[in-house]
């Protein structure tokens, strides 16, 4: 039996941990769990099976019902069950959504107005792409990406209701399939280069400007990174970028074989004049012109 219970206390662990994320204290982690497998249990008996000291046990319970977490529903003696965890849970991220969103706009009120000049660093794949996500949604004219079309499919959804919305939306595709990604009238996509390879190590890049104002760049092979700013020369330099393989793809899709004929394929005798050695090989790893 002692086995046993070693062994449920070794898999709640996770559980304490996570509770005590959310604002738990120990003990009121440990008494939520036990009252979960146990319910209908007096203090007593859930002192006694979350190892927590009687006293710890009251106080921990009175703290727990003030934030509906445990329901006493007895008297001689008081038992207690828990509430259930995805009522209790679907009310604590109500109330703390409330609550943030309150407090954000207290705190933006006494603080002074925005640099716009900062850029953020942003690390994690979570962290960046659930950037990615906020920008869509918040846009409000106009989304430009530069992007692999393996990156661009997780964000499928959001870029879908961006067009619903009537948004100017121009993206310059890794990739050989700009019908994927064209989700409305207001949807331009055109193929890098007209072939859509990726050929060196800064075409593994995520880049999106929004509004004309923001812009985040992202390495998202590797350790994933990104740069996010409002700053208004990068902005630009952003927007430049994408605009300049707009320009380039319009013109391999009209002068194609006399650009290779001239510079070989994939401009190979331009890149490899000024691409550095690391470059040249990613290049021709790629491009299989080894």
């Amino acid at each position: 039996m002692a086995g046993k219970l070693a062994v449920e206390a070794n898999e709640s662990d996770p559980l304490l941990t996570d509770l005590k994320r959310l604002g738990f204290t120990e003990y009121e982690a440990k008494i939520y769990v036990q009252l979960l497998r146990t319910p209908l249990s007096t203090a007593y008996e859930i002192s006694k099976g979350a190892n927590v000291p009687r006293p710890n046990t009251y106080h921990s319970l009175e703290a727990l019902a003030q934030r509906g977490a445990v329901l006493p529903v007895s008297e001689n003696p008081v038992r207690y069950v828990a509430a259930p965890p995805d009522e209790f849970l679907a009310a604590l991220s109500n109330q703390t959504q409330a609550l943030c969103e309150d407090l954000s706009k207290r705190l933006t009120s006494v603080a002074p107005a925005p640099n716009d000049q900062y850029v953020w660093m942003l690390r994690g794949e979570s962290s960046v792409h659930s950037k990615i996500e906020t920008l869509i949604k918040e846009s409000r004219v106009s989304i430009w990406i530069k992007a692999s079309d393996t990156v661009l499919r997780r964000h499928t959804d959001v870029l879908r209701e961006a067009a619903a919305r009537g948004l100017d939306i121009f993206i310059v595709l890794f990739g050989p399939d700009a019908e994927e990604f064209r989700f409305g009238p207001t949807c331009r996509v055109y193929i890098h280069e007209g072939n859509g390879v990726r050929m060196g190590t800064t075409d593994n890049l995520f880049t999106v400007s929004i509004d004309h104002v923001e812009t985040l760049t992202a390495a998202v092979e590797g350790e994933v990174i990104a740069s996010y700013t409002r700053n208004g020369p990068i902005v630009n330099l952003a927007e430049s970028l994408v605009r300049h393989d707009y320009y380039m793809a319009e013109i391999f899709a009209r002068l194609g074989p006399q650009i290779e004929e001239e510079f070989g394929p994939y401009l190979r005798d331009l890149r490899l004049a000024c691409f550095s050695p690391e470059q040249a090989a990613s290049f021709k790893h790629r491009t299989g012109l080894d």
